[in-house]
């Protein structure tokens, strides 16, 4: 059995490598047609003209999908593996669900309504993505810290802080290059702006702020990979369970009557066990 096949680890997996394609293909698009400047763009820049933005847009939203998925499933591993009267940990694990659905829906803001048409929605995506992803990625290393060295080691824990850790520098200096980039450059349009000069005011600031969103970005993706082994260990399935044997809205002369509620057919990825 390949690695990928074991528990549900392909749904981490498959986020990180789909959205880092997202994120290339609408680089690689974007500087070949002339829309950007190939040094480091904005991410938000290679997915703003047609048509590397409607694709964009779409694998984006595959992404937001697949975000929301492993979410849940570290949400129902996190519930299975504590105890009932570890009150700190059960909040801390439902708090994280929302927030990482929340920052999952950012994904699809983000994408869909770019910085040159909406740039208010954008921003807001931006935030919810990227800012409240921010918050997922520490109340997850917490979770880490309480669940260390019963549940996993310390070493995992170290890991997921020093990826937190990179991710809140990259906020940090992204946003301190874009206030300055933005104050120097008043008057300016900066939203719809996608060349840049080297040496013209603005520019290293640009620079700056463009390297410091490259690296949130695969800061906030990475965090997910520190999943991929612990989701080998688990499997979530769904059991139907049927209330009649007919979907009449009466019961009908001639039909059987219905048995005892039983359950039938299972699949994947809906509520089960670890």
């Amino acid at each position: 059995m390949w690695w990928f096949q074991q528990g549900l680890c392909f749904l981490p997996a498959a986020l990180v490598v789909w959205t880092v394609a997202s994120f290339i293909f609408a680089y690689i698009t974007a500087v070949v047609l002339k829309h950007v400047d190939p040094l480091l763009p904005y991410i938000s820049d290679t997915g703003t003209m047609a048509p590397e933005r409607c694709v964009f847009g779409i694998m984006m939203d595959i992404s937001a999908f697949l975000g929301i998925a492993t979410v849940y499933v570290r949400y129902k591993q996190v519930e299975a593996l504590i105890d009932e009267n570890e009150v700190k940990l059960q909040r801390l694990n439902c708090l994280g669900l929302v927030l990482g659905w929340i920052s999952s829906f950012g994904m699809c803001v983000v994408a869909n309504f770019q910085k040159t048409t909406i740039f208010s929605m954008h921003l807001v995506g931006a935030v919810l993505t990227f800012g409240v992803g921010a918050l997922y990625v520490f109340f997850q290393t917490a979770i880490s810290l309480y669940m260390q060295p019963r549940v996993h080691s310390r070493t995992l824990y170290l890991v997921r802080l020093g990826v937190g850790v990179w991710t809140l520098c990259s906020i940090i200096s992204m946003f301190i290059s874009s206030v300055i980039m933005y104050s120097i450059l008043s008057g300016v349009d900066v939203p719809r702006k996608l060349h840049w000069i080297p040496g013209e005011p603005g520019y290293v600031a640009h620079i700056i702020s463009t390297v410091s969103e490259w690296s949130l970005a695969f800061s906030f993706i990475s965090f997910f990979l520190t999943f991929i082994r612990d989701f080998q260990k688990i499997n979530l399935r769904a059991a139907a369970v049927l209330q009649s044997s007919h979907l009449y809205e009466w019961h009908p002369a001639g039909v059987a009557s219905s048995h005892q509620s039983r359950p039938s057919e299972t699949s994947p990825l809906l509520a089960g066990t670890t």
